[in-house]
């Protein structure tokens, strides 16, 4: 089995005729995924390389039973384009895009309360369920099928852990990006809830970073609920006091929460062991397997 995404999930890209929009949408379509169609307003009626284009998502939802979409809109419009994705009612909502204004994002957030789509992101790399479909950026070709799940806030994080799994013939269930930003959409929890219940997924990864208290929730969610054996790694240790990382949501605060120190604690209290590297990460997902 798979979490949030399989060979079933029919994807919509918005944003297919920008240049980042195309050229993901030909690696998707590549790997696999179910691309049924195409955004941008003004364009409908053009296609790309055969996948038809429409002016909105609602035509793209009637006309070609789309149930997930990919958001590549820049910045500015990024929120707007959340939010008609919403409007449709879609299962899934996958936002790549870097730099959404916080303020968007705060919107955004109160209407996803409102509905029972799912979104991942923004700022992150997207999701992938190896062997059947990716929505994002991921480099399909380091995943391989299996029975570990992962999630992180870190894009290339997730790629060095998943090379090393791959590399002990470790695959993966499925594995999600779910952004650094502040506001996000799928969190820790969240991931990890769908994991616990999927009984395909019999060890999962957690890598985290500084800032947030996001690290903290989990491990108490883990220490609580979860039978599913979780190995963590946390990214910025050594991060000079006060310095802000790249993802907008890697600021530590001033209350003692926050820090790599805190997140090591908590999930060690919560019976999960931390590697210092990617590689020993591997090292325990194999003592767990």
């Amino acid at each position: 089995m798979s979490i949030f995404v399989d060979d079933d999930t029919r994807v919509v890209v918005q944003g297919i005729t920008g240049g980042e929009g195309k050229f993901h949408t030909r690696q998707m379509v590549e790997y696999g995924t179910n691309v049924v169609a195409g955004t941008s307003p003004g364009k409908g009626g053009q296609d790309v390389d055969g996948i038809p284009v429409y002016d909105t998502v609602e035509e793209a939802v009637d006309e070609e039973d789309a149930n997930a979409s990919v958001v590549f809109v820049p910045p500015a419009f990024a929120g707007d384009a959340i939010f008609e994705a919403l409007d449709t009612d879609l299962d899934l909502v996958v936002a790549i895009t870097e730099g959404v204004p916080t303020q968007d994002m705060a919107k955004v957030n109160k209407r996803l309360s409102e509905t029972d789509t799912r979104l991942i992101g923004p700022n992150c790399p997207g999701i992938i369920t190896p062997g059947e479909a990716k929505l994002g950026i991921l480099p399909g070709n380091i995943f391989e099928e299996g029975n570990v799940g992962l999630v992180s806030r870190s894009g290339t994080l997730t790629y060095q852990v998943v090379s090393n799994l791959t590399e002990r013939g470790i695959g993966q269930t499925t594995a999600i990006g779910i952004g650094g930003d502040p506001i996000i959409g799928t969190s820790f929890v969240d991931a990890l809830e769908a994991f616990e219940n999927d009984p395909d997924t019999h060890a999962v990864v957690m890598c985290g970073e500084i800032g947030g208290e996001d690290e903290e929730q989990a491990a108490k969610y883990i220490a609580e609920n979860m039978d599913t054996p979780v190995a963590g790694f946390i990214a910025g240790r050594t991060a000079p006091p006060g310095k802000r990382m790249g993802h907008a949501g890697a600021i530590v605060s001033g209350s003692g929460t926050g820090t790599a120190e805190s997140k090591i604690s908590a999930l060690n209290d919560a019976s999960v062991p931390v590697g210092d590297t990617p590689n020993e990460v591997a090292d325990h997902i194999e003592d767990f397997l």
